[in-house]
């Protein structure tokens, strides 16, 4: 099978799966595996490298209020790639390539090409996605058995936490202006043993104010901004701290294991519940989670 993944959490599937060597075009987010170096690049980004959170935002709704696509996709490339099997998504046209853009530049270019759209919106559709690409793909038992290893871990997250109290937990998936988190995201924060605040199971994340952040009164926030690693959760938890003052913060890496749905997310419930209760889980490797004082 040629798989030409057009968004990253669908290449971390297909890693998780071995079937890295199928792979024969990816996007320039796909760094698990990192396979842009041995691998035709089809898909970029429309935006600028470089800018801050608040910068994002504004281009992002400029472009999106003037029609214009957030990423690109090399036809050119994708032709020569020749995929039998392309994997897309129709979920965040901010977050990825939509996959209205890849079914007409298939047609075009007469790519006759399996085309499976990864659409999850809730923890348990991203081990449905996990298993469907398995099943397009033709690797129906490593499915099953990825999936079968990340609900034993849940179910032993589950069973370490019991009983024990919820920490009210507001996570922002973006800093400048601040977003209440969408989709899996507050189902993480349950199953890590908090009590997500202000978010919407399976809906989209939804610009918020500091007003109303403040008015959730959590006992902490996890700073998890969208496409971004540790180093940068970081460096924005600073105006999370100077607009909620007092307020303990915990920043994760959320390019990784946040925001991607793939199997890292169980990865990203494992480090955030350690991060709440310290003494029930063992700790995450470094470079996942960070307590900030």
């Amino acid at each position: 099978m040629r798989i030409a993944s057009l968004l990253p959490a669908a290449t971390e599937i297909v890693g998780a799966l071995g079937l890295v060597n199928d792979l024969v075009a990816v996007t320039f987010e796909c760094d698990r595996p990192d396979v842009r170096a041995t691998r035709p690049v089809v898909v970029d980004s429309a935006l600028p490298a470089g800018l801050g959170p608040a910068e994002i935002d504004a281009i992002v709704r400029d472009r999106a209020a003037r029609g214009l696509p957030q990423y690109t996709l090399d036809r050119d490339a994708l032709r020569d790639a020749a995929p039998g099997l392309v994997l897309t998504q129709d979920l965040c046209r901010v977050c990825a390539l939509p996959e209205s853009t890849v079914a007409e530049a298939l047609d075009e270019l007469g790519l006759d090409a399996a085309v499976l759209t990864v659409d999850p919106h809730t923890l348990d559709d991203v081990l449905d996605a996990i298993e469907a690409v398995a099943r397009a793909a033709g690797a129906d038992d490593a499915g099953a058995a990825l999936v079968g290893d990340l609900r034993q871990r849940l179910q032993a997250i589950d069973g370490a936490l019991a009983g024990r109290r919820r920490p009210r937990v507001l996570a922002l998936e973006w800093t400048d202006p601040p977003y209440r988190p969408g989709h899996w995201v507050p189902a993480m924060v349950r199953r890590a043993g908090g009590e997500p605040l202000a978010g919407v199971d399976g809906g989209r994340s939804v610009a918020t104010t500091w007003d109303d952040a403040r008015a959730q009164q959590p006992d902490v926030v996890l700073v998890a901004p969208c496409g971004f690693g540790l180093d940068d959760a970081i460096a924005q938890a600073e105006e999370v701290r100077r607009r909620m003052a007092g307020v303990p913060l915990l920043a994760i890496d959320s390019a990784s294991y946040v925001v991607r749905a793939g199997p890292r997310l169980v990865d990203g419930i494992e480090a955030i519940a350690h991060a709440l209760h310290p003494d029930a889980l063992p700790a995450p490797p470094p470079g996942r989670i960070t307590v900030l004082s």
